[in-house]
């Protein structure tokens, strides 16, 4: 009973944090990751159960979204979230994803991202492939956030559906 209110208090916590920090943020990233251990005041545990609980919630978000996908068309289902994420234990990951936020320039990549380069890491996809896919991420990201001050939300909207809808 006590492990679940800290799970909870930890995810509460969690969201309390992204919504003081809401400033045209789409992802949880290296650096929320990296905060983690001062929010909650060095405690080892707690570091633990609050990643945990994000790496949990984000692995549970990307089935979800496999499963609504696979039910409309299983082949998009397949290509879309075929990255392999589940490769890891998710105290292996939790490790990865310290390791791999490490290193400062890796700071602006999404947890979600982060998660599936530690997969292919630990699958040992060749360092080539892997530092071209870092590298591919990060390029996104960046562009991603310059334009995100002088995107127009409703033209991109406008143009999602045109792509999808075969206009």
């Amino acid at each position: 009973m006590n492990k679940k209110l800290i799970t909870i208090i930890s995810v509460l916590t969690i969201i309390g944090w992204k919504i003081e920090a809401q400033q045209n943020r789409l992802f949880w990233d290296g650096r929320d990751w990296n905060r983690v251990a001062r929010k909650v005041d060095y405690h080892p545990e707690r570091i633990y159960e609050v990643k945990s609980a994000y790496v949990i919630g984000a692995l549970d978000g990307k089935l979800y979204g496999y499963l609504k996908t696979w039910s409309a068309n299983s082949a998009i289902a397949d290509s879309v979230f075929g990255e392999a994420t589940d490769y890891l234990t998710t105290r292996e990951l939790i490790k990865n994803l310290d390791y791999f936020y490490e290193n400062s320039i890796n700071g602006y990549i999404p947890v979600p991202a982060a998660i599936v380069i530690a997969n292919l890491t630990a699958t040992r996809v060749p360092p080539e492939i892997l530092d071209q896919y870092i590298s591919a991420t990060r390029d996104w990201i960046n562009n991603l956030h310059l334009g995100l001050d002088t995107l127009n939300y409703s033209r991109l909207l406008e143009e999602k559906y045109l792509k999808y809808n075969g206009k």
